[in-house]
């Protein structure tokens, strides 16, 4: 139960804060526990592979259609895999993390696997969904099915 105490810090020597340090603390700690608890099992990516992230994403509802628009920076997009399971839709891909010539002294940019995963309503047009990657951002259009399309009706006299 040692394992869920706060960590201490020295007051003696100065330390740089790091916020994004105490997330993964924190991360690390739920897994010991759950570990703990209900023993080793395949946990989601988010708590047992280093670096996994999910991209920022908007979504968009037109009449005809779900827009996706995801922050992909740096991503080719012969590196991007987009799959379409029942209603399901997955983005996924690995941003490498590239050669560095000197030293690096701060470092915010995600690098590693990602994956976004969405749940759509039931009326889409699977066999019709468009792709496009531009300037970072990748958009995914999918379209509703004729059933599922709003129609405006003319109330008549």
């Amino acid at each position: 139960m040692s394992q869920l105490l706060p960590e201490r810090r020295t007051r003696g020597s100065a330390q740089r804060w790091e916020p994004l340090s105490d997330f993964e603390q924190v991360t690390e700690r739920m897994r010991r526990l759950l570990d703990q608890t209900f023993g080793d099992a395949d946990w989601p990516a988010a708590f047992s592979e280093r670096g996994a992230w999910s991209p920022l994403v908007d979504i968009e509802e037109t009449d005809d259609a779900y827009v996706l628009e995801a922050e992909l920076p740096g991503v080719k997009r012969e590196d991007v895999e987009i799959e379409h399971v029942g209603n399901e839709l997955t983005i996924k891909g690995e941003i490498v993390e590239r050669e560095r010539q000197g030293v690096l002294r701060r470092r915010t940019r995600r690098t590693g696997r990602y994956e976004y995963r969405v749940t759509l309503p039931d009326q889409v047009d699977g066999d019709n969904i468009d792709a496009n990657l531009k300037d970072g951002v990748l958009t995914v259009r999918v379209p509703r099915s004729q059933k599922a399309q709003r129609r405006r009706i003319e109330v008549k006299t």
